[in-house]
């Protein structure tokens, strides 16, 4: 038996849906334990292509179990066009492979309405919230008028819930956000809908994660966005409205944490973030721009242009530490081929403060000066390298300064988008 968490050390967008579906080989079972449409995991198998943004990345093989846990807020129409286009592509023929908590809140039209007419009116510096109705998904979930999966599954209770759910959310949504009025009949009718065509899916997560754990089942645990996002230890408020740390794989599916193994995280070769929010390394030149387009880094949910920079060290040392990881996959190190020189943030630099860790105060983070290692570059085209020994020279020390510099190994290493394009150095799942 091994549960392994797989989780992102940046702002996201740092490649986990790649790792996932290459780990999902030796696994047998995949969680998705935390966050919701607001994410996008690109993968790429042969000359397909896929985005998921709630199926778990391992459903591209079929003889997995794919799992969408409690701590997930589901929005059952984006889901049911995942499974539409999976079916249609020749993927999901057997339905018991995808399994989805009786627990999980479900996101309605209201949520969406609130997530963007709050954004629109916000007078300060926007949130760049993906419009999906996540944060205030989960604001009801701890409000307690968050309506549930189980709650579908009777017609009674879902219309009992949502006409007391309305009575305030039309207020809000009239009065203050100057939004339109949701009447009852067709939203509850919408969802039945939604129910009859899911409920198939829908199981005790918690009694059928702790059986498979009895039988020795190799479980990986999928996280979404990345840990600088994290509601608790993330740039707060610019992060999603969850916990992406790797804690949450407990609370988010229904099991207990001496079950988990090993912690793996996810970090791009250099940094990515999107929407607002301080980043000490962003490059506004050329250089950042190259990124961006080399790397294609562009949001798979929103489309939005990525903000790119260098590599940052701090970041990654305070993701290693609040999920106290056991390795690290380094993703899009080809993207890195034809600098002559690479920079490395190894510290921050505040005024008379000296070097500081990650500051908690989003207005001291804006003002930090990274402190800069520059290391040589390298020409050669590494896509098609698959040993770590052959890398060149200056690719394996700048792999290795990362090491020293997070104190974290390097297990898995990808150099491109297809599955191959990897060199794995230690699989977690294979121990």
């Amino acid at each position: 038996m091994a549960c392994v968490v797989v989780v992102g050390t940046q702002w996201g967008d740092e490649g986990k849906g790649k790792i996932v579906d290459l780990l999902a080989e030796n696994a047998d079972v995949i969680v998705r334990f935390q966050g919701g449409s607001n994410a996008g995991h690109t993968l790429v198998v042969g000359d397909n292509k896929f985005i998921f943004h709630l199926i778990p990345s391992g459903i591209l093989r079929p003889d997995k179990k794919c799992v969408i846990g409690n701590g997930v807020v589901l929005d059952p129409q984006i889901l049911l066009e995942e499974i539409e286009q999976l079916k249609e592509a020749g993927y999901l023929q057997d339905d018991s492979q995808l399994l989805i908590s009786e627990e999980t809140h479900v996101i309605f039209p209201y949520h969406k309405m609130v997530d963007t007419g709050r954004e629109r009116i916000r007078s300060g510096a926007k949130i760049g919230t993906t419009g999906r109705g996540i944060g205030p998904a989960y604001e009801d979930k701890v409000a307690r008028c968050g309506i549930r999966v189980v709650d579908l599954m009777q017609e009674d209770i879902l219309r009992r819930k949502l006409e007391e759910n309305l009575r305030q959310k039309n207020y809000y949504l009239t009065d203050v956000l100057g939004e339109k009025m949701l009447e009852l009949d067709p939203l509850c009718q919408e969802y039945l809908g939604y129910r009859d065509r899911l409920q198939k899916y829908v199981a005790n997560i918690s009694v059928v994660l702790t059986q498979y754990i009895e039988e020795d089942k190799k479980i990986l645990f999928e996280g979404a966005q990345g840990a600088l996002l994290d509601v608790d230890h993330g740039t707060y408020p610019y992060v999603t409205s969850s916990t992406t740390v790797a804690g949450n794989a407990c609370s988010g599916s229904g099991i207990g944490p001496t079950k988990i193994d090993s912690v793996l995280g996810v970090v791009k070769a250099y940094t990515t973030r999107v929407g607002g929010g301080p980043f000490p390394t962003e490059l506004t030149d050329g250089t950042g721009e190259w990124l961006r387009e080399k790397g294609g880094e562009y949001g798979a949910t929103t489309g939005r242009p990525r903000r790119c920079g260098w590599f940052d060290a701090v970041v990654v040392r305070h993701a290693v530490r609040i999920n106290g990881l056991s390795g690290l996959a380094v993703t899009k190190l080809d993207t890195l081929s034809g600098l002559d020189t690479i920079k490395v943030c190894t510290a921050y630099h505040l005024g008379d403060e000296g070097t500081i860790d990650f500051p908690a105060n989003t207005e001291l983070l804006a003002e930090c000066e990274p402190v800069y290692e520059e290391m040589e570059g390298w020409k050669e085209d590494i896509g098609q390298v698959r040993e770590f020994s052959r890398l060149p020279q200056s690719t394996q020390r700048y792999l290795e300064k990362i090491e020293g510099l997070t104190q974290t190994p390097i297990h898995i290493v990808s150099i491109g988008e297809q599955r191959d394009a990897t060199i794995v150095r230690h699989n977690p799942l294979l121990v």
